[in-house]
């Protein structure tokens, strides 16, 4: 019996596996949901110039930048910001070159820069980003040569310094390196070279490059409190005042923002001549402050020169018509005195036409 029903399970699985079940007929399913590409991107427009924040504009160029020496950095992650002209109530000022902490790690500073427009001389405010931007090609040293930075870079958030052009004690800063920069025709070091304080002045530019342009397009951020304490204290800081120290600022770097004394200050070298305001900025305000006096005392000289031979006083009656005192070209005196004499007489006329009498000498038009 356990032979027949194993043989007969055998030839019916035989008989199931030669079987060919043909299953009904079923439509193949839809393809997946594919959503229209995207327009192939269309770049915006260039704008005809790269727009630039500005708050002053001057009739007068701003004073050479001074020679200083830059402090040493004080401490790891600060940034140099170079010390540069703005323009207060007295005219010019020095905000000095100082040490300052970023907003955050990865961020570099642009300076701000005055540009020539015509006959004025607009400012432009720096402000922070992830690249450096245009700032007129000017060389303000420390490693702001005209174009980009090149005192350091950003590694991992951490900032290293080139000791060519930063000073920077590598005993207590670690993160640092040794990279000469030429800018043009001379080796960049930690002292200004050039004193063009302006864009559009020798050695200078006014069109930024390709990168820089697309660095005005990327987010900005703008000075730290420390930046706007440390300008409104240069502000109101009488020795940084351009008309006081002729361009030669006595505090021309410091290593901490707002830091006017103490060992970390540095003083502009006595390089170039002095420097003088062409229009006193305090002459309209103030008209007896210093340099304003050649202005107002040549004022009153010349007005009454050309107003003397032209008003003449009234006469009274049986004077000259003419005031002897006074200078005649030669030849007109005598033809001055009659003339008025016939406009003296008539006057009585009207007098005489009323029918009043006078028998006083001198009083009948005879």
């Amino acid at each position: 019996m356990g032979m027949r029903n194993k043989l007969a399970a055998g030839l019916i699985a035989a008989a199931l596996s030669g079987c060919i079940v043909t299953p009904a007929y079923q439509p193949p399913p839809p393809p997946a949901y594919q959503p229209p590409p995207p327009p192939a991107y269309q770049p915006p427009p260039a704008a005809p110039a790269v727009a630039y924040e500005s708050d002053a504009q001057v009739n007068e160029p701003p004073p050479p930048l001074p020679v200083y020496e830059q402090p040493p950095c004080p401490e790891a992650g600060y940034l140099w910001t170079p010390g540069l002209w703005r323009w207060g109530p007295q005219g010019y000022f020095w905000v000095p070159g100082t040490w300052v902490a970023p907003p955050q790690p990865g961020l570099l500073w642009t300076p701000g820069f005055w540009g020539v427009v015509g006959a004025v001389y607009v400012f432009h405010g720096g402000y922070w980003g992830p690249h450096v931007g245009f700032y007129g090609g000017i060389n303000y040293g420390g490693g702001y040569v005209g174009n980009g930075y090149a005192g350091g870079r950003w590694v991992n958030n951490n900032f290293q310094y080139n000791t060519a052009v930063t000073n920077v004690n590598v005993t207590n800063i670690h993160n640092t390196y040794n990279q000469t920069v030429i800018n043009n025709t001379t080796i960049v070091n930690n002292t200004n070279i050039t004193q063009t304080s302006y864009a559009g002045g020798p050695g200078t530019r006014t069109t930024p490059t390709p990168q820089e342009a697309a660095v005005a397009n990327e987010p900005h951020v703008q000075p730290t409190s420390a930046q706007l304490q440390h300008e409104t204290a240069a502000r109101a800081n009488p020795a940084l005042s351009a008309n006081q120290n002729q361009g030669h600022p006595p505090i021309a770097a410091t290593t901490h923002p707002g830091s006017f004394s103490g060992p970390g200050v540095t003083a502009a070298k006595p390089v170039g001549p002095a420097w003088h305001p062409a229009t006193p900025p305090a002459a309209a305000d103030t008209p007896h402050a210093p340099g304003a006096m050649p202005a107002h005392a040549a004022t009153p000289a010349t007005p009454p020169q050309p107003q003397r031979p032209a008003v003449q006083p009234p006469h009274p009656p049986g004077q000259p018509a003419y005031d002897k005192t006074q200078p005649h070209p030669p030849g007109q005196a005598n033809q001055q005195k009659p003339k008025p004499q016939p406009q003296q007489k008539p006057k009585p006329k009207p007098k005489q036409a009323e029918g009043e009498k006078h028998h006083e000498e001198g009083e009948h038009p005879q």
